[in-house]
């Protein structure tokens, strides 16, 4: 019981911040920002290559461009696009990995 109030309390404190901060698009903002200096991070400091890097990280940043698109109430063909676009580097990064 105490589970379903602590969900109702958080519910009612956080739900519209939420809920607007999903709508606007900056929830995918950020996890974009955070893919980006993990990119930065593995180029500077792991000392990993440019090339495979963005291979491996590009189709999950289309995929949330296409996310922030149909959050935001963009045109379907936008979201279209990004998921289409993503595909090829998919693609790429499973045959870099031999798959």
């Amino acid at each position: 019981m105490a589970a379903g109030r602590y969900l109702e309390t958080l519910q009612e404190t956080w739900g519209p911040a939420m809920a607007g901060i999903f709508a606007s698009g900056r929830a995918v903002d950020v996890v974009i920002a955070v893919m980006a200096i993990e990119i930065g991070y593995l180029i500077a400091f792991r000392r990993r290559r440019t090339g495979s890097v963005l291979r491996a990280f590009l189709p999950g940043v289309l995929i949330l461009l296409a996310l922030r698109v149909a959050l935001t109430g963009g045109a379907w063909w936008w979201v279209a696009l990004f998921l289409g676009a993503s595909f090829p580097p998919h693609l790429a990064d499973l045959r870099r990995r031999g798959w």
